[in-house]
């Protein structure tokens, strides 16, 4: 009688362990409806945790505007870069940490606190007092503790919809979850765009009421299901992981800036510094983890094929994905609008609303495919989206750099369809494939390669973009200025500048060529030229032959690495969940079941 109870408990996907002190058998087993509660609370949190890393791009100029900064002033470059940066690289670093935490002492107490968290550092966010360097300084910090809120949320919010829901509806259930993290990266971009259009404060601000409403839900109606593990916190480990990423992220960020008469800072000895301790560190935590008592990083998963396979290629796909998102949004705000008559004041917003294609993708696929995925396995969706993606990006090389839109916005469908259908079934093979003990740390190291890997990704895409640029429009840009009767010298001083600063000052919004010369120069010129120059042709005319080049290098990578994810995808093997060893075989170890 007790096994077949034990049978039918682990049927229906609840963990058998011993409930928590103090937690009474009953509540253990919750009414149907739970599981609804928990996918809505956690797909609210997400969505929060992922749009906050977004919204900042399109309202920096609106927030350096209201303290009172440049951001394109080369001193003011670090404030920029870690204002869009600190929130990915946080989230990194401490999910995996974060999820063993939650394994360890309740994942939906350690989630509670993140939604707290999370909304009490928006708060702080949104009433800045100072102004110049000093708030750009006391935002960037608060964005760092914001990020440690949302890490909280992101590191346990998958293991506690896999504990909540039986195993032929986590695909559905984690599709949803995924999906609305992937599209509130492009919903961030909109709202961004409309709330920095009213006053800088509210992008923290609407993040308050949503979180306080969440926080409180989450506090009320979940509650923990299945019991925990007796361990120690590894704090060694934990430190020597956060130390590499933290060395290996930073070394990222400024290899992608200037140094000295460098286009980029790839030899800067700071640089090397980073990425040689980062890789030092990364390699004394894989010797010290196998040693530990209860390590951080489970490396005995990676025994278990479905959750090696998976993770990879969720790794492989973050690096296709996450940088090209920034490098359309240039081709969309540096190019394409200003030739199609919008000022470069409101081509943020835009560049937003036109992507809103790929969101729609992403919302169409993935609960689709996740809820497929439950009866077919993640294999052929996650594989098949993968290969896809490839395509469409091999179609997007196609274009001209003056496109058609309905043309670029069905590619761009595609994209979003074909990244949906992977996303939820890999996730949910992923987190089908562990067990129930350490689902939280299993996520928690599935999200570091998605988070780590958008931060590489960004570093790849733009080192290949400013390879393409940095022999091409440096003549292009000179000879321009020049025909338009700017001086020889200081058009050769422009044309000199890092080409980072164009791709920036495209990117937040702003007239490269205008901001480039400033209204010294430009107060010279004969009213023609000054129109010709700030006009809206300009510029997209100078760089669309350099970032074509700079493009087409982006899109093989991009192509190249989700190909590689299909063929990590593929070797998940078939539909595999795991299963608690019978009494007489917990000796035995794990195998997949093709």
């Amino acid at each position: 009688m007790r096994e077949e109870r034990v049978d039918d408990i682990i049927r229906a996907g609840v963990d058998v362990f011993s409930p928590p002190p103090g937690e009474s058998e009953g509540r253990r087993m919750r009414p149907e409806r739970y599981k609804w509660i928990v996918l809505s609370n956690t797909t609210l949190g997400t969505l929060m945790a992922v749009l906050d890393s977004t919204i900042m791009l399109i309202a920096l100029p609106a927030v350096f505007r209201g303290i009172g900064i440049d951001p394109l002033q080369p001193g003011n470059s670090f404030y920029l870069l870690w204002m869009i940066l600190s929130f990915m690289v946080v989230t990194s670093v401490l999910v995996v940490g974060l999820g063993r935490l939650g394994d360890m002492y309740g994942r939906v107490r350690m989630y509670n606190l993140g939604f707290a968290v999370y909304t009490f550092f928006s708060l702080m966010l949104a009433i800045t007092w100072m102004s110049g360097k000093a708030a750009a300084v006391y935002l960037v910090v608060m964005r760092v503790f914001q990020g440690v809120g949302a890490a909280f949320l992101i590191a346990n919010s998958a293991a506690i919809l896999t504990d909540a829901f039986p195993e032929d509806q986590r695909g559905m259930a984690l599709g949803i979850n995924q999906v609305a993290g992937l599209s509130g990266s492009f919903i961030g971009l909109v709202l961004g765009g409309i709330l920095a259009a009213v006053q800088w404060r509210l992008i923290f601000l609407v993040s308050v009421p949503v979180g306080l409403f969440g926080t409180v839900w989450a506090y009320l109606k979940l509650h923990e299901v299945g019991g925990r593990p007796r361990a120690r916190f590894d704090v060694g480990g934990n430190v020597l992981f956060a130390l590499a990423l933290v060395a290996l992220m930073v070394g990222i960020t400024y290899g992608i800036q200037p140094y000295g008469s460098h286009a980029m800072g790839w030899t800067s000895p700071f640089v090397l510094a980073c990425l040689a301790a980062g890789a030092a560190l990364l390699v004394a935590f894989g010797l010290a983890e196998p040693r530990a008592r209860d390590p951080m990083f489970r490396l005995t998963l990676f025994r278990i094929r479905a959750f090696t396979a998976g993770s990879m290629a969720t790794l492989l796909a973050a690096i296709g994905r996450g940088g090209l998102m920034f490098m359309l949004i240039i081709w969309l705000q540096g190019i394409w609008l200003p030739r199609h008559g919008y000022d470069f004041a409101q081509t943020p917003l835009w560049a937003g609303i036109y992507m809103l294609p790929l969101t729609a993708g992403f919302m169409l696929a993935g609960p689709m495919s996740g809820i497929l995925s439950d009866r077919f396995g993640s294999r052929p969706f996650a594989t098949g989206g993968m290969l896809a993606a490839a395509v469409s990006f091999g179609l997007l090389e196609l274009l001209p750099v003056d496109f058609s839109y309905w043309v670029f916005a069905l590619l761009l469908l595609l994209n979003g369809i074909a990244m949906g259908a992977f996303a939820s079934p890999n996730r949910a093979g992923v987190m089908n494939s562990l067990p129930p003990q350490h689902r939280g740390v299993g996520s928690g190291m599935n999200s570091t390669f998605q988070n780590a890997a958008q931060v590489l990704s960004i570093g790849i895409f733009f080192t290949l973009m400013i390879i393409g640029l940095a022999s091409a429009l440096p003549p292009a840009l000179s000879h321009g200025l020049v025909a338009y009767g700017v001086p020889a010298p200081v058009a050769h001083k422009v044309a000199r500048l890092p080409p980072v600063s164009t791709l920036f000052a495209a990117f937040l919004g702003y007239n490269p060529a205008q901001h480039l010369l400033g209204p010294a120069v430009l107060g010279h010129l004969s009213a023609a030229n000054r129109a010709k120059i700030s006009g809206r042709q300009f510029f997209p005319a100078l760089i669309s032959g350099p970032f074509s080049d700079g493009l087409h290098v982006a899109f093989d990578f991009a192509l190249a690495a989700c190909l590689v994810a299909a063929a990590a995808s593929w070797l998940r093997g078939g539909k595999y969940v795991y299963r608690e060893p019978e009494p007489a075989a917990e000796s035995a170890s794990v195998t997949d079941d093709d």
